[in-house]
This record gives C-alpha cells, sequence and structure tokens, in this order.
C-alpha cells in the first residue's frame, strides 16, 4: 500500500525551528556570520544561540570556526553546500504549503 504524499514531506525537521529557520535563510545568502551578527539578527540570548547552532552543526548544515581566546576570541558560522541545499529544499515546502499546492 503506497502513501500518499504529504504536504508537510519537504520539511526539513532540523530547520522547522523558527530560530534555525532564520539562522539558515541568513547564512545561506552571505559567506558567513559572526556569533555577535546573528545573536543580534535573532534576538536570543548566547546560550539559545549556541544551542540552536549546535542543532545545525551537528545536522552538518553550518561549520564553525573559532579563532582567538578570552574576551577577543570570535567565532563564525558559515553554510555548507549541504545546508544551503536543504535551506532551499525547505524553503520550496513551506512555499508550496502556503501557495496550497504540492511541494516537488
Amino acid at each position: 500500500m503506497s502513501e500518499t504524499p504529504s504536504a508537510l514531506d519537504g520539511l526539513d525537521p532540523a530547520l522547522t525551528a523558527p530560530k534555525r529557520l532564520a539562522a539558515m535563510a541568513l547564512l545561506s545568502r552571505s559567506a558567513g556570520a559572526d556569533f555577535a551578527a546573528l545573536r543580534a539578527h535573532l534576538g536570543v540570548s548566547e546560550s539559545d544561540l549556541s544551542k540552536q547552532m549546535a542543532a545545525l552543526v551537528a545536522a552538518g548544515y553550518v561549520t564553525v570556526r573559532k579563532s582567538g581566546r578570552g574576551r577577543g576570541s570570535a567565532t563564525t558560522y558559515q553554510a555548507t553546500r549541504g545546508g544551503s541545499r536543504a535551506y532551499a529544499r525547505h524553503r520550496a515546502a513551506l512555499e508550496a504549503i502556503l501557495d496550497g499546492a504540492p511541494a516537488d
């Protein structure tokens, strides 16, 4: 028995959280972003941003680069190729849902 495709099939569980989706939207359109810029963009606490970005890193959607130590340290995030593709698929699925059309 085959199942009928659902409008929800194209949604990526790693990107359904609004904060992770917003982070990927920013990262997919840029060469990368530092921790402070992402925190300001999302309006979240440092611990919340760390948690959200750790989930994206674990999914393989984002790479993280740390440089320096202490107060002069910097953390930069960049979307991976796979992360950008996953974001594009997730976005297409959301658009299809909002348009009332089946996702490709």
